[in-house]
């Protein structure tokens, strides 16, 4: 685990069982499938029926069967992912991250060169062209689109009908909605440290809807956390808790979305994926739940929407090998495509994949009628040990608000000593 700190001795013990529970699994995998089926290795419970879905799809059009294994510890599957790529025994395939993360991972030379998939489904039609950059590393790609998230501002409209609140479509409109939910008794946002990673949503959020191309020059290094703009951005959330607009921060998503059904908390910032939460909540999209991309605070920037992807991994040393590359190859295909996303209900990154349901098409035509920029998530940009340091910061910041500049400044010292790693190991 990467972190502001060490974990205890008592996590320690637990993560190190953790991994060997999950190692005996990969390794399990990594003795091969029987022919005709190929392993992928996951960190997600709720992309199980997903992935048996796409590899049902797959079978019909390449007599292939993916099936989805998954270990459901963020910190223990990253382990697992490490130590076997070293080894013979590794999994075939992998449910893992773009960016930097999928870069980090091509530094080990154990994943697959993609390109000449990916080039065969671009000339196609087969995915969103403006997705590669996220999915490449030194100028060659290494994983495939697997899903493609929107991170988005859900609401409830009949709530928002209730209370006479128009769906925004300016940031004073989204100041307007918030102040009229607080007076309403509903609270209009849920913010969240629970599960740490989340820390870094309401940042990514104002920052990028403030000053997107700092955002992206931020997150890539060319700029600083103590510049001006990244102040702004941690006192405007600062300001959001001053007027009360935030729920407790230990309320989960799956509380929240639970929470926007009922009609207690007016808006959840997250990724399209949180549609199978909702549903599972009551939610009926296009009834009582939709969403919205969250407008820019500077109308003259460039707009612009938060998009997540994970990448397909092929691994050089997976037992099966062969079979995997041929999965990769048809991994985009439109009827695999339509399994995945309509089972997963989330955005396609094949374009001609009709959308899973009402909310996804309004947000899908909007992105790409407005072409709107998109923006990698806050997660999967930057070295990964400064990501999961700063997410530790933020958090912080989440139960401190006051904090702002103290926390800004511990981000860019990290920042500061983990871009001269990161671009030291580029240059070996």
């Amino acid at each position: 685990m990467s972190g502001s700190r060490p974990p205890s001795l008592d996590r320690r013990t637990l993560l190190a069982a953790a991994a060997a529970g999950a190692l005996a699994t990969a390794c399990a995998t990594a003795g091969g499938r029987p022919s005709g089926e190929v392993a992928v290795l996951g960190d997600s419970a709720a992309w199980e029926k997903p992935m048996t879905a796409a590899g049902a799809a797959m079978k019909s059009v390449a007599a292939l069967r993916l099936v989805p294994e998954v270990n459901p510890s963020l910190e223990s599957f990253e382990q697992i992912v490490r130590s076997s790529l070293r080894t013979d025994k590794t999994p075939d395939m992998l449910k893992y991250w773009s960016g930097y993360r999928l870069q980090d991972l091509a530094r080990t030379g154990g994943i697959e060169d993609l390109t000449g998939q990916w080039d065969k489904a671009a000339a196609k039609g087969w995915v969103e062209p403006s997705l590669r950059e996220a999915f490449t590393y030194r100028r060659r790609v290494y994983g495939l689109p697997m899903n493609l998230a929107y991170w988005v501002i859900f609401y409830n409209p009949r709530v928002f009908r209730e209370h006479g609140i128009d769906t925004p479509e300016t940031w004073d409109g989204f100041l307007g909605a918030c102040e009229r939910l607080k007076k309403a008794g509903v609270t209009p946002l849920h913010g969240t440290a629970a599960d740490r990673w989340p820390s870094f949503i309401w940042f990514q959020e104002i920052l990028s809807r403030q000053d997107p191309r700092f955002y992206q020059d931020l997150m890539n290094g060319r700029e600083r956390y103590t510049d001006p703009r990244a102040e702004r951005a941690l006192r405007t959330i600062a300001s959001f808790f001053d007027k009360d607009w935030f729920t407790p921060m230990d309320l989960s998503h799956t509380d929240a979305a639970a929470a926007l059904v009922r009609g207690t908390v007016g808006m959840v910032a997250c990724g399209t994926w949180l549609g199978s939460t909702l549903a599972a909540a009551g939610g009926r999209p296009g009834k009582n739940v939709d969403a919205f991309v969250l407008p820019m605070a500077d109308p003259g920037a460039r707009p612009g929407v938060v998009f997540e992807s994970s990448a397909l991994v092929a691994t050089v040393k997976g037992p099966d090998r062969t079979e995997a590359l041929k999965a990769t190859g048809t991994w985009l295909h439109p009827t695999v495509m339509k399994a995945f996303a309509h089972t997963l209900q989330d955005g396609c990154p094949n374009p001609r994949v009709e959308a899973a349901n009402p909310v996804v098409d309004g947000l899908t035509r909007k992105v790409r009628g407005d072409r709107l920029w998109l923006l990698n998530r806050f997660w999967e940009q930057g070295p990964p040990e400064l990501v999961e340091a700063t997410v530790d910061d933020l958090a912080g910041f989440l139960l401190n608000p006051s904090s702002y500049r103290e926390t800004l400044r511990t981000m860019q010292d990290r920042a500061d000593d983990a871009w001269q790693v990161w671009r030291e190991a580029e240059e070996t």
